[in-house]
């Protein structure tokens, strides 16, 4: 398998530092195709040493354009860190490829394809039991357009329980839903970089799978 050409997208008042959609030199406004590599990477949280005021996150999905819509929401978002935004359509990861450190993985299923939730669920055998304690997430897309569904929303439910893992559902291809979507990644992205004083990944978990669980405004 191979992680489909990203771009590196640069909006026109940047947050603060910089940010990167791919796996090589963070160099902006440009375009790289990663060549599938012979041997293959189990994704590990601890695996690389944390970069100063950098947060990572990683989208995987085969939903191309979906997925880099919500990369680019994420990059117009205003972040205290140098947000840095990397898309995969599968895992694992090529092994050669040098990556930063990643704070949190989202896998976005898409309701209308059951090829989606088949590569979601191969791919969470190529990440270590360990990034299911809070920097992990699932987020459905498609739930509005009902009569499309081929997965059912019990299926993504359970889905995430069985990883312990908070679930999301949003429409991304309605821009005002992509949008506050982003904004609550970054929000969660903050968290789980440890840039957030006093919340943890795990203790978010357990915020938001409260039924009685705050707003990440208020965190």
């Amino acid at each position: 398998m191979k992680l489909r050409p990203e771009r590196v997208t640069c909006p026109s008042a940047p947050p603060k530092g910089k940010a990167s959609g791919r796996f090589e030199n963070p160099a902006r406004s440009a375009r790289v195709t990663v060549r599938p590599a012979a041997r293959m990477s189990v994704l590990r949280p601890l695996d690389k040493l944390p970069e100063l005021n950098t947060a990572t996150i990683l989208l995987v999905s085969t939903e191309d354009a979906l997925l880099q819509q919500l990369a680019d929401s994420m990059l117009r978002e205003d972040c205290a860190s140098q947000l840095n935004v990397h898309l995969a359509r599968s895992l694992p990861l090529p092994s050669s490829v040098t990556r930063p450190r990643i704070d949190l993985i989202v896998f976005v299923v898409n309701l209308h394809s059951k090829y989606s939730l088949q590569n979601v669920e191969e791919s969470l055998c190529h990440v270590d039991a360990s990034f299911f304690l809070g920097k992990v997430c699932f987020l459905a897309t498609g739930a509005g357009q009902e009569s499309h569904c081929s997965i059912h929303h019990n299926t993504v439910v359970t889905l995430a329980r069985t990883y312990r893992s908070p679930l999301l559902f949003c429409d991304l291809k309605v821009e005002n839903f992509r949008v506050t979507m982003a904004q609550r990644l970054v929000r969660m992205l903050q968290v789980c970089a440890g840039h957030t004083p006093g919340v943890s990944a795990l203790s978010l978990v357990s915020l938001l799978q409260s039924p009685e669980s705050p707003s990440l405004e208020d965190l």
